[in-house]
């Protein structure tokens, strides 16, 4: 909220040159940011594609846990929802927006459900009578389990083909 502390570690990480992360400060509850006045969202991205006009592409994180959190549709294109295995199977079926509307949800860390008791078909069932037809995996973005599958969709359906 009042940080820019996953902007200073994606930068630390060198998961993209420096100059292409913004760490946006909201002042505030950062849902409403990506809600019902995305303004500072909409200036980092406009700044985004001023420095760099040949993007194809741009993320803009929410953190947190809150399940009723979605983006406005001025700010996004495509939506992707990710929960953790570690916060227990019953995630899915809690339902919430970014559960159930969400373009695609991913539900990482699958490869520690045996060390937080979980059961991974009850989450798969649960998730999948939850959002209908709309798609959800499974992955270990630790090892990469499951990345191809999050890449494809991107790209099929964020019009990068």
């Amino acid at each position: 909220i009042y940080t820019r502390e996953d902007a200073m570690m994606l930068a630390r990480l060198q998961a993209l040159p420096e100059e292409r992360i913004v760490g946006v400060e909201t002042g505030g509850c950062p849902h409403t940011a990506i809600r019902e006045d995305a303004s500072i969202n909409l200036q980092a991205i406009a700044e985004l594609n001023r420095k760099f006009p040949d993007l194809d592409i741009i993320f803009i994180e929410s953190g947190g846990d809150n399940l009723a959190a979605t983006f406005s549709p001025d700010l996004a294109d495509l939506t992707l929802y990710v929960i953790s295995v570690c916060q227990g199977e019953e995630i899915p079926r809690k339902g919430g927006p970014a559960i159930t509307r969400s373009d695609f949800l991913i539900i990482n860390k699958s490869d520690l459900a045996p060390y937080v008791n979980v059961n991974l078909d009850v989450m798969e069932s649960d998730a999948a009578r939850m959002r209908g037809k709309r798609p959800f995996g499974f992955t270990d973005l630790s090892r990469g389990k499951g990345l191809r599958e999050v890449i494809d969709f991107i790209v099929e359906h964020g019009g990068l083909q």
